[in-house]
């Protein structure tokens, strides 16, 4: 018997810049690995938890993590009532490769972002992952689905400064991805 060893992205890993030690709380998940992965770099000294919205993706997370060994809690949610108290987390990372932000209604969006606001400390930070242009063959045959009125309005960096973060920027763009960060100020 072998074991069958999953490829992680280091990139969404590496841009989160999470910490041993700190509280995190990812929402969504596109990829388990990937949410195992930054829920791992807390240590036991941390705190890990992730909000999804359906059960299913609390399956695939539960599945992932224990398999990992990882101590991470997976709580089924509203994006806009989330189960945790005020300034409970260090960082947000939020895992929007599949237009989980886009895909909300402006006030949704927005009432989304300040209930991510309210779970982070002050001084605490939202990193946000989505999916960005694409590159080499992709950029031929996989357009890139996003709202026109989303990115009229700034896109996600407009949403997080709508929402109260500041600052807000974009931090990169690249193999795919597009990163960026509000402060809870």
């Amino acid at each position: 018997m072998f074991l069958r060893k999953t490829r992680i992205d280091p990139l969404p890993v590496t841009m989160s810049a999470v910490r041993m030690g700190e509280r995190v709380l990812q929402i969504g998940v596109d990829d388990p690995s990937v949410a195992s992965a930054i829920a791992a770099k807390v240590g036991l000294s941390g705190n890990a938890a992730i909000a999804v919205t359906e059960e299913r993706d609390a399956a695939r997370l539960r599945t992932a993590t224990a398999s990992a060994g990882i101590l991470v809690d997976v709580n089924v949610t509203p994006l806009a009532s989330l189960p945790f108290e005020s300034d409970s987390f260090d960082l947000v990372v939020v895992h929007a490769m599949r237009g989980l932000i886009w895909s909300l209604d402006a006030d949704a969006r927005v009432v989304a972002m300040r209930e991510w606001r309210r779970v982070l400390r002050h001084g605490g930070r939202v990193m946000t992952i989505e999916a960005g242009p694409a590159t080499g063959l992709a950029s031929v045959f996989k357009p890139q689905r996003t709202d026109p009125s989303y990115e009229a309005s700034g896109g996600v960096v407009g949403a997080l400064e709508a929402a109260g973060f500041r600052p807000a920027r974009l931090l990169a763009e690249r193999e795919g991805y597009k990163f960026a960060e509000g402060v809870k100020g």
